[in-house]
């Protein structure tokens, strides 16, 4: 059961091709195997997991916890369709700034691996998806950041999107001091 692991335009992202299986009564889908994601370079151990429901049309992001309770974290669609989205806020590397973004969906079987010093969101593409994350650090609220979804050049290509108050209310990036 072996998963295969590509390569992203800023490298320290992957994404994932899960392993999946199916017959005529569904499908088996294995998001995580340790061995395979540490004989492919990722040395990922999870601490905490959850998931998001969201509703067409929703954004979600741009998040990051802060050091030292920084995370790594596997990210993938278990309904419906997102487009997931990865900003590199490591500000001595020279992608700073830049992005990745992949649609992870309930039949594409992908994965995206986001690793620390990145901010993460997505866009929900169809009427209502859910997002699983696997995180490498339990949640800390006095962590917890973000940069403004529409301050780094990225094109959501949505024309009404729904954001929490809180999302709305982040630093956009000409603002944002990293703390990477």
């Amino acid at each position: 059961m072996n998963f295969s692991i590509e390569n992203t335009n800023i490298n320290a992202v992957k994404i994932v091709n899960l392993f999946k299986v199916g017959d005529h009564r569904g499908y088996f889908e294995k998001p995580f195997h340790y061995s395979d994601f540490k004989n492919n370079g990722i040395d990922f151990h999870i601490k905490e997991s959850f998931f998001s429901v969201s509703q067409k049309n929703v954004i979600r992001g741009m998040h990051f916890h802060t050091p030292p309770f920084e995370h790594d974290k596997l990210v993938f669609c278990t309904r419906g369709s997102i487009l997931d989205v990865a900003l590199d806020l490591r500000k001595n590397e020279p992608t700073y700034q830049q992005y990745v973004s992949q649609i992870l969906s309930e039949d594409n079987a992908k994965a995206m691996f986001i690793p620390k010093g990145f901010a993460h969101g997505f866009l929900t593409l169809t009427e209502q998806a859910t997002a699983f994350y696997f995180i490498s650090s339990e949640y800390v609220q006095e962590a917890d950041g973000g940069v403004r979804y529409d301050s780094f050049g990225f094109d959501w290509n949505v024309d009404s999107p729904i954001l929490s108050p809180r999302d709305l209310a982040f630093d956009i990036m000409e603002q944002f001091s990293s703390p990477f």
